[in-house]
């Protein structure tokens, strides 16, 4: 792993992501002393704003989104005094210098988040580059969107190629830094009872599911060009089926992980017509409250999904057989991200001729809201019975906020500005993983185009169009809900 940082740099200092995330992760590694005291945080972007102003501006982002027994008037004042600020329109190359002149010495190490449009990729990269701020020294975080496709992704991927190597390169998916995504590996790896199993052989299909309640809360431009495939599946969910389908890495490092990771990305089998669905959604009520439609709240009409379900296959001998079922969507009837490992029934039910009924074990994984790891397991039900034995489905559970009482529940950025910071690559997406992803992506999006597959609308509230349901119950199998 390489030294750390001694400087931290962040692109759209000012704007939500830094203010509702950023801010407060950093601050909690700050309190938590995970950062070095002489570690430097700047912020840029375009307003002009002094070194004060901005540490106002931080201190109301931290009153406002950190928890109130997390506020400490203290540690909340020694925070706010490693910040610093330099305005910077990255359109242009002329701040460049002023900014490095700003930073000063990164002979320590420089540690660059860049969360910005996607447009404006190339000319921060080569502002970087023309004023010294993109050596050898120099690492760069980039949050999404990372393009549309894959040829958008190549062009921006190519600049920041031109300036950084790969090694210095840290794609953001901040689902990977969810304590219960890591707790993925651990739990296939660190437990002898469940990787014997993790196969075809032992499991009947897989389950992905996440799912929002909220509609565009101010994305409009954004999400109506984007969509649910690309803003979701394409990096979120990806990644988790990738975690769940990978084989064993030789080690627990960064080349070994993803080298793993993107074998299985590459396995993805093309999506038929018949295996995918697109939706949108219409009125309802979530939650209690009445709520428009998807047209309604864009202001116009759209073809752009809110809703996606497919059905996918990796085609290796591990998984050989075996449908992963995915769907994500918004405004539905609950907030949920879930793994969901469906394993196949006991060969013979011994407890038949008695009435006992069984049910294949199931085991689930949920991230959000709250994190917990749940077994599904048969069970005799207490008591005396001359008639029959009474079995009963019951879980054996792992509660994440249970088992480690003491531990607080972290922001997933603070894992992973933590890892830029230290330079350790291994929750980060590598460029062939990108590659491989949007390669699929664009796939089912070239079956859209050719067979004008328009969305089905489902009313909010719900668990997404009945073509979602069709899609599984044809193959015997509902979606766990």
């Amino acid at each position: 792993m390489a030294a750390s940082s001694s400087t931290l740099l962040l692109f759209g200092a000012t704007g939500d992501l830094a203010k509702r995330m950023l801010l407060p992760s950093l601050y909690a590694l700050h309190e938590d002393g995970l950062i070095a005291e002489d570690l430097r945080i700047f912020g840029t972007a375009r307003s002009e704003l002094t070194d004060e102003d901005y540490r106002g501006i931080a201190n109301e982002a931290l009153c406002e989104y950190l928890p109130e027994d997390r506020k400490d008037d203290g540690k909340i004042a020694s925070f706010l005094q490693r910040l610093h600020y330099q305005p910077l329109d990255a359109s242009t190359i002329e701040g460049f210098d002023d900014l490095a002149a700003q930073l000063g010495d990164i002979s320590g190490g420089l540690s660059i988040f860049l969360s910005t449009a996607p447009f404006l990729f190339e000319p921060t990269i080569r502002g970087l580059q023309s004023a010294g701020l993109a050596g050898e020294n120099v690492r760069i975080g980039l949050e999404k969107p990372l393009g549309n496709d894959l040829a958008s992704s190549r062009v921006i991927n190519d600049a920041v190629a031109s300036a950084f190597n790969e090694g210095r390169i840290f794609r953001i998916d901040h689902y990977l830094g969810k304590e219960t995504v890591q707790n993925l590996m651990a739990l296939r790896f660190a437990n002898a009872m469940f990787e014997p199993l993790w196969n075809a052989n032992g499991i009947d299909h897989v389950q992905i599911t996440v799912s929002e309640t909220v509609g565009l809360e101010g994305r409009h431009g954004f999400y109506d060009e984007t969509g649910a495939l690309r803003d979701m599946v394409q990096n979120h969910m990806l990644q988790l089926l990738a975690l769940t389908a990978m084989e064993p890495p030789a080690d627990f490092d960064s080349t070994s992980v993803r080298d793993e990771k993107v074998k299985v990305l590459r396995c993805l089998r093309p999506v038929g017509a018949d295996e995918m669905v697109r939706g949108q959604y219409g009125s309802g009520a979530v939650k209690g409250e009445a709520v428009q439609a998807y047209a309604d709240d864009l202001g116009e009409p759209s073809d752009a999904e809110t809703f996606v379900a497919l059905k996918a296959h990796v085609d290796n001998w591990r998984w050989q057989g075996v449908p992963f079922y995915l769907r994500t969507g918004k405004r539905m009837a609950e907030r949920r991200s879930e793994i969901v490992i469906q394993f196949k029934p006991v060969p013979h039910n011994i407890f038949a001729q008695r009435g006992g009924k069984l049910h294949a074990n199931r085991l689930v994984i949920r991230l959000q809201p709250e994190e917990y790891v749940r077994l599904m397991v048969m069970a005799k039900e207490p008591g005396m019975d001359r008639d029959g034995v009474s079995l009963r489905e019951v879980p054996l559970d792992l509660s994440l906020t249970q088992a480690f009482s003491k531990a607080r529940r972290r922001i997933a950025y603070e894992r992973l500005l933590l890892d830029l910071i230290d330079g350790d690559p291994t929750l980060f997406v590598r460029r062939d993983e990108v590659e491989a992803q949007w390669t699929w992506i664009d796939a089912i999006r070239k079956v859209w185009r050719d067979n004008d597959m328009q969305p089905k609308s489902y009313g909010s509230g719900s668990w997404g169009p009945s073509a979602a349901v069709a899609l599984t119950e044809r193959d015997g199998v509902t979606w766990h809900e």
